[in-house]
């Protein structure tokens, strides 16, 4: 695939560095040389200074025989009209990042398509939705739901309380002779492992658990930790994310929301008239205990720096609050935070990546998520008629050992896999793989 992306910093990076592994055909193109450069030293793309809201860049940049055109700038109107310019001269799809809510109406929307954008993202807008996700599933790190809620993907780290300690991943799983769910990765000093029937879960292990919907909270406790009914809540930065999370649950919530920014809080106190607005420097730990951050159940740091963010949600946790997010831009910072004690982390690279990413797939993809705490990745895909995932059992499927198939969705039945489960044509099945196995799983479905 031809791949066009307009922008070279970190969001165009990322993606640079994430589809360039799947064998596509990449160019970068940006007005700052040396952005260029950075990115051509960290993946093998192609690269082309000049600004892609001029015809004779696109046109430098191949763009009519593009078939996926992401415009990553930093300026909203620029994407937009990159991406508009770039459908008229050729490109199969073209997609857009955004700054702006409002685009994302319906009304608005439809606008946009007629201009030929294909796709608009906001950034800020779906890491404020995974924060709210994530809050509502307090005991877990990650959680995601596929096949319109008939699956669920859990991730929790292993608490000395939990019974799984020391228990071998296949005799946990075929405790119950109707399985409610399977562990499809376990994160183990920061490698992602794809479990075996020898594998023995272990203390501090990340584990990845695709489950049925109805089975999901009882899971939860084989984690050792237990659901936080959240009423209070801090959010430290007034961000576009921390707005978005304000705005959504300041009715449901009790929240303070707290920003350094003098003139920010006061307009920040006109936009959420249910929150406290509080203007304080998160990392001052006496203003944070005189706030009582020891007594919220939820902390939320979202200021745009990662080190900020990571400081902060150290301070909650040592105070005690039971859920604790923090947003951490900075992907080289994630294992850090982790190995912190900070185990529920925000990244807009990654949960924009995978809503980028299916553009990439020719295969029938419903859902792909990025995960934050692993390498690898979860997709849903629907099977097409005569593919090879429709003629054998999963066991003689020859599926990449740093695969597997987590659950089947056909029609209102649901089947948590296992070696003998066969899949019929227009099953959605759900997948965990690592990125460098997924073009190859793709091809079962396809």
């Amino acid at each position: 695939m031809k791949i066009i992306i307009a922008g070279a910093g970190d969001m165009g990076t990322h993606l640079a560095k994430m589809l360039s592994g799947n064998g596509h055909d990449i160019s970068v193109a940006d007005v700052d040389p040396r952005a260029l450069e950075e990115v051509g030293g960290l993946v093998d793309v192609e690269t082309i200074e000049g600004d892609t809201t001029q015809f004779s860049v696109l046109k430098k940049a191949g763009v009519r025989k593009c078939d996926l055109f992401i415009a990553v700038r930093s300026v909203e109107n620029d994407n937009i009209l990159s991406a508009v310019m770039a459908k008229q001269l050729g490109a199969r799809k073209a997609i857009a990042r955004i700054d702006s809510s409002e685009y994302l109406e319906p009304n608005s929307k439809e606008i946009f398509i007629d201009m030929g954008i294909d796709y608009l993202f906001y950034p800020e807008h779906i890491a404020a939705r995974e924060v709210i996700n994530l809050l509502g599933h307090s005991s877990t790190t990650e959680y995601v739901d596929f096949a319109a809620g008939k699956l669920s993907l859990l991730a929790f780290k292993l608490e000395l309380t939990s019974p799984l300690l020391g228990q071998k991943v296949v005799d946990m799983e075929n405790m119950d002779e109707d399985v409610a769910y399977r562990t499809v990765a376990i994160v183990r000093n920061s490698q992602t492992i794809i479990p075996t029937s020898e594998h023995r879960y272990e203390d501090e292990d990340m584990v990845y658990i695709i489950a049925r919907h109805n089975a999901a909270s009882d899971i939860v406790e084989l984690s050792g930790n237990s659901q936080v009914d959240i009423r209070d809540m801090m959010i430290l930065g007034g961000s576009r994310i921390g707005v978005r999370i304000a705005k959504e649950l300041q009715n449901r919530v009790n929240i303070k929301l707290v920003d350094y920014n003098a003139e920010k809080a006061v307009m920040l106190s006109k936009i959420l008239d249910k929150a406290l607005i509080i203007n304080e420097d998160g990392r001052n730990t006496e203003a944070m205990l005189e706030e009582n951050i020891s007594g919220m159940d939820a902390f939320v740091a979202v200021t745009g720096r990662s080190e900020t963010n990571i400081l902060a949600a150290m301070l909650a946790k040592r105070m005690g609050v039971k859920k604790v997010i923090a947003e951490v831009e900075n992907i080289n910072y994630i294992s850090l935070a982790e190995s912190m004690g900070v185990n529920t982390i925000i990244n807009k690279k990654l949960v924009t990546a995978s809503n980028i990413f299916r553009f990439t797939m020719t295969t029938d993809v419903q859902a792909i998520k990025c995960l934050t705490g692993s390498q690898a990745e979860v997709l849903e895909f629907i099977v097409k008629p005569n593919s090879p995932a429709t003629k054998t059992s999963i066991k003689e499927l020859g599926l990449p050992e740093d695969a597997m198939i987590g659950g089947v969705v056909r029609g209102d039945r649901v089947f948590i896999a296992v070696d003998d489960t066969r899949i019929n044509a227009y099953d959605r099945v759900v997948v965990f793989a690592m990125p460098d196995s997924i073009t190859h799983v793709a091809e079962f479905f396809n």
